[in-house]
This record gives C-alpha cells, sequence and structure tokens, in this order.
C-alpha cells in the first residue's frame, strides 16, 4: 500500500499538470484571430489572385516590414476566404510547401 505522503505527492502533480494544460489552452484561445471588420470594404478588395502573389512574397515583405511601418505582410481589404486560400498557398510555395515531405518519407523507408 502506497504511504499518505506519496499519495499527496501524485495528487499535487496531478491537480499542477490540470492546470499548467488549462492554463495552456487559455494562453492559445486567447490568440486567436476575430473577425475582420475590414473585410470586403473598399472600391476592390483584394482576391485569389492577389492572396497569392502575397505569400509567394512574404519574406520578403516581412524583412521590409521590419523597417518600414507602412508595410504589411497581410492585406486587410481582402474578399474573405478566396484571399486567404490564396496566401496559404502562396505561402506554402514560398516555405517549400508539403509536397517533399511524402517523398522523403518514402526514401527513409526504404532504407
Amino acid at each position: 500500500m502506497a504511504s499518505p505522503a506519496v499519495t499527496r505527492s501524485s495528487s499535487r502533480t496531478r491537480i499542477l499538470g490540470s492546470v499548467i494544460v488549462v492554463a495552456g489552452i487559455l494562453a492559445l484561445t486567447a490568440c486567436a484571430p476575430g473577425g475582420n471588420p475590414e473585410t470586403g470594404t473598399g472600391p476592390d478588395p483584394a482576391g485569389f489572385w492577389l492572396g497569392l502573389w502575397h505569400g509567394l512574397i512574404i519574406v520578403i515583405t516581412f524583412v521590409i516590414s521590419l523597417f518600414n511601418p507602412d508595410v504589411g505582410i497581410y492585406e486587410v481589404q481582402n474578399n474573405g476566404g478566396w484571399y486567404n486560400l490564396g496566401y496559404v498557398l502562396g505561402v506554402s510555395i514560398a516555405f517549400g510547401g508539403v509536397g517533399g515531405a511524402g517523398g522523403a518519407a518514402a526514401r527513409g523507408s526504404r532504407k
């Protein structure tokens, strides 16, 4: 039978672990983006193709944005889902995407 000191210690460890997990989940949900009130505004909001271009040039834009506060890496005035899809595709192409990962995994399993 476990001594009371060991039981108390494992109980405290579980409680501390639970508190850390809950705090982590709360921190992550606090970082979740909200709605964009500027979506679809302006005379010609950015669409899929502009989102794709912005995703492709993200590294260059990021470096410029470090020195120029008027440059952003994401167009706020966009048409929503289509711009976001183009942006994500552009970013994945710019950073190599996931296409090579399958080939690397297959090559690794053959050895």
